[in-house]
């Protein structure tokens, strides 16, 4: 009797632990399907922009820029303003430059270079921001526009008359593990779901560098991609983790002439609430 009660012990204890195994191998079974599915489905372009696709036709929304299928990989960066450069102060040139010129195809870099303005080789035009009788370039660091730091070209019957400036030095790039970024299709997905209204058009996406207004002289500057809408709307969308921020981006952030107040400034560091 003792024999037959050890032995359904016994029989009981290996009944649950193969019990007990059996769930951690269905368990670790079914973690790795949903982990490879979720891999495929992020790392398969071809989903991703038949994806997008869809849901820009659900909203009626059109994107009439390309979108850049293989971007580089970018790191945080820290900046340093010059101090000696005032962002808010309107300075005249002795010599104007004529518009024309400078927008023209090979001519316009030997005219940047030639310019009175300080560094102006460094900058490259960013028309998405351009207004009539402003034009906006944008400092770059190794070819990737820098969108907060920028040059103002005021025009005047087809002359450059006078500008504002912004410069940094770029002191480092950030010592960080390479992390993955988010595509230009998926930045786009996520506005298009979250934020944009019904019939928006997106006339450019482009990746560059953008920071948190702080008033600091040195500031880091994270990858963005920056997202253009027809109507003057701008939204910043973090090339990490995805945070969205909406912004004018049209003022040197962080940083004021004497006795101005940036009100494009503080707009790019509002968030925005998603559409409903």
């Amino acid at each position: 009797m003792v024999g037959e009660i050890m032995n359904w012990s016994r029989a009981k204890t290996i009944l649950i632990a193969s019990f007990l195994l059996l769930n951690m191998i269905l368990g670790f079974q079914l973690w790795s399907t949903n982990r490879s599915n979720q891999t495929g489905v992020s790392s398969d372009p071809s989903s991703t922009v038949e994806d997008l696709n869809r849901a820009l036709r659900n909203k009626n929304i059109r994107l009439t820029d390309e979108l850049p299928s293989d971007p580089p990989k970018l790191k945080v960066i820290t900046v340093k303003y010059d101090d000696s450069i005032k962002p808010g102060e309107e300075k005249t040139l002795k010599t104007p430059i004529y518009m024309s010129a400078l927008l023209g195809k090979g001519a316009s870099k030997e005219v940047q270079s030639l310019s009175e303005i300080p560094n102006f080789a460094m900058y490259q035009l960013d028309s998405a921001i351009s207004r009539e009788g402003i034009y906006v370039f944008s400092q770059l660091y190794a070819k990737i526009p820098i969108f907060d730091v920028m040059v103002e070209l005021n025009e005047k019957n087809g002359e450059i008359t006078s500008y504002r400036q912004a410069f940094v030095e770029v002191e480092s790039e950030v010592e960080q593990t390479e992390q993955k970024m988010i595509s230009a299709q998926l930045a786009v997905r996520s506005l298009v779901d979250n934020y944009l209204s019904d019939g928006s058009i997106i006339t450019e996406v482009r990746l560059g560098y953008h920071g948190q207004p702080y008033n600091s002289q040195t500031q880091p500057m994270y990858p963005h991609w920056r997202v253009t809408i027809d109507n003057g709307d701008i939204y910043y969308l973090q090339a990490f983790n995805g945070a969205v921020e909406k912004g004018a981006g049209l003022t040197p952030f962080g940083l004021k002439g004497e006795g101005e107040t940036s009100a494009a400034s503080s707009a790019s560091g509002a968030k925005n609430t998603p559409k409903k």
